[in-house]
């Protein structure tokens, strides 16, 4: 607990102290949002706004996640040992692996100045080899307590299918399972991408959603298989590797994202860019996975799916009409800065429906818990 709550306050800090400067920084490196003449005259001054602001706080999230850690093994008296988690470290590796996706994005815009920077089919294949290696990893390790990180089933509060290796054999189930997490990935990575259109909305709808597994996490730590005695409580824990540690580091991802919100907020000081937004969207997988909760994650991420599934009714609109829109412009979001609607009235009222959308989600986690 010492380290959870060490890790969020750290990583708070140091965003909300260190991001002015690296925005400076940014500046001068001349790491500037690229915006389209034709867009808007609200997101054309955003031009030259500092970019990449995802280095900050994957850098802040995961110094949290060492300080917290190094805090914990202080107080326990047991400095030269801190219990670094093969669990945390996936996620870690998702959010670091998929950030350099990102980055390599953003850096090419800022290069060449204009809006399509890493092409579309290599961020797919690049974020299908980083959530490869996370997926064999989390398949195959072992938290030394004898648990492989990720099931072999799919999962959604709990397991709900039998191990797909059991059904398919060892080579078919492992790469059902890589394809069944790389599909979750790429899914939650573009995601996130599609919603980072306006300023704070991302960053801020992401502590709603990251910030449900420092609950849940927490949760199935206090249920975990590995620990309870009584009887009736066994019947319904969770094998779940590490739950302690996965809730920490979601808590050092929250942290960062609340102090670096502080300047990311309209009118923003600095963007996250893709190399934040496909870091978030990584995180976000590995902890569903991790957690074992896959198919909750359509509800924890609700806020999401609208940005996606507003651009795909709006183009199978547009071809089956022949030129017709039903939204004035995709993701949603647009939609409703064409109404009319202030930026800041826009992201307020999406956190506030990303919020229903995680206490949705985790209300039916804790439901599930209290009916098995």
């Amino acid at each position: 607990m010492i380290a959870l709550l060490v890790a969020a306050a750290f990583a708070a800090l140091f965003t909300l102290l260190l991001t002015p400067l690296f925005a400076r920084l940014f500046r001068r490196l001349r790491l500037g949002q690229f915006v389209r003449a034709d867009t808007p005259w609200d997101h054309v001054v955003k031009r030259g706004t500092p970019s990449m602001g995802g280095i900050v706080f994957i850098t802040g999230a995961i110094l949290g996640y060492v300080v917290g850690k190094l805090t914990a093994a202080l107080v326990g008296r047991s400095i030269s040992t801190p219990e670094f988690t093969l669990s945390a470290g996936l996620v870690i590796l998702m959010m670091v692996g998929l950030g350099a996706v990102g980055f390599v994005d953003d850096f090419l815009k800022v290069r060449k100045q204009n809006s399509l920077g890493l092409a579309g089919w290599y961020k797919i294949i690049f974020t299908v080899i980083v959530s490869a290696l996370f997926g064999w990893i989390a398949i195959f390790g072992n938290d030394g307590n004898g648990l492989a990180p990720a099931s072999t089933s799919i999962s959604f509060i709990r397991d709900v299918t039998p191990s797909l290796i059991s059904i398919f054999g060892v080579t078919a189930g492992t790469i059902a399972l890589l394809l069944w997490i790389s599909l979750i990935t790429v899914s939650t990575t573009n995601a996130v991408n599609l919603t980072d259109g306006l300023d704070g909305l991302a960053a801020g709808a992401s502590i709603f959603s990251i910030g449900s597994y420092i609950i849940i996490g927490f949760w199935q730590f206090n249920q975990s298989c590995l620990s309870v005695r009584d009887n009736v409580i066994a019947e319904r824990c969770y094998t779940v590797s590490d739950p302690l540690d996965l809730a920490t580091i979601a808590a050092a991802i929250v942290g960062a994202l609340i102090g670096f919100l502080w300047w990311n907020t309209s009118p923003a000081q600095i963007m996250m860019g893709d190399t934040g937004s496909f870091a978030l969207g990584g995180a976000l997988a590995a902890l569903a996975v991790l957690t074992r909760t896959e198919l909750l994650l359509l509800l924890i991420g609700g806020l999401f799916i609208l940005g996606p599934a507003s651009v795909i009714l709006q183009r199978a609109y547009f071809k089956a009409t022949k030129g017709k829109r039903i939204l004035r412009a995709s993701p949603l979001h647009h939609h409703f800065e064409m109404k009319g609607w202030a930026e800041v009235t826009i992201v307020v009222r999406f956190w506030l429906i990303a919020g229903l959308f995680v206490a949705t989600g985790v209300g039916l986690f804790y439901l599930e818990w209290l009916s098995s």
